[in-house]
């Protein structure tokens, strides 16, 4: 079966210039899908044309709102530019199943750690029987080396539990700017931060 072919970030925090340079990556890379996890908007600002480059050039694109995102917000980006926000949801390319949570424990619109379980679990249900599987927060998971670079950003036990209860294959988030690009294996999961630079993943 053919690889998918990922592009996934977070944290552009309202920077059109960002979404453009994803989006023409994205384009150079020839990827399959874009996976923006989480703080599309500064403190829940709107930027013209935020997602415009991801239209435009007519991508793939999974969103999942962040701390600074109103559930609400990530909903208007999904139905006005075309993509599509899996917080609480699924989506399915090449039989890999992918699910997310948005939000976090802190932030415009704060989760508990058992809501957070909860909208994962939703969307776990619908890809359980695939072979692969994605999971997408904004959050990290608790007790990770993550967690170690702020003491500020809390982890997420709900995280953790839907890991220890799931087992995905790859858990994509962002959140904590210091650890873009770090990887990290919980039980079999490889966790990766992805950032604001993007991260190329073939799985």
């Amino acid at each position: 079966m053919k690889k998918l072919k990922i592009l996934a970030a977070g944290d552009l925090h309202g920077d059109v210039s960002l979404s453009k340079k994803l989006s023409e990556q994205a384009k150079k890379e020839k990827v399959d899908l874009i996976i923006l996890c989480g703080d599309l908007t500064l403190a829940d600002q709107f930027s013209k044309g935020l997602m415009y480059p991801f239209t435009k050039n007519k991508q793939k694109v999974l969103i999942i709102p962040g701390n600074h995102d109103s559930f609400a917000t990530a909903d208007f980006f999904a139905e006005f530019y075309g993509l599509k926000n899996i917080h609480g949801y699924h989506a399915i390319f090449n039989d890999i199943g992918i699910f997310g949570c948005g939000g976090a424990n802190i932030g415009i619109e704060q989760l508990t750690e058992q809501e957070i379980f909860g909208y994962l679990k939703r969307g776990f249900e619908k890809v359980k029987n695939l072979n692969k599987k994605i999971m997408v927060t904004h959050v990290h998971p608790e007790g990770t080396e993550f967690s170690k670079l702020s003491h500020f950003v809390p982890g997420s036990e709900g995280v953790n539990k839907a890991i220890k209860k799931f087992e995905p294959d790859l858990l994509i988030c962002s959140h904590i700017h210091e650890a873009e690009g770090i990887e990290e294996k919980v039980g079999n999961t490889l966790v990766i931060n992805v950032g604001r630079k993007g991260k190329i993943i073939e799985i």
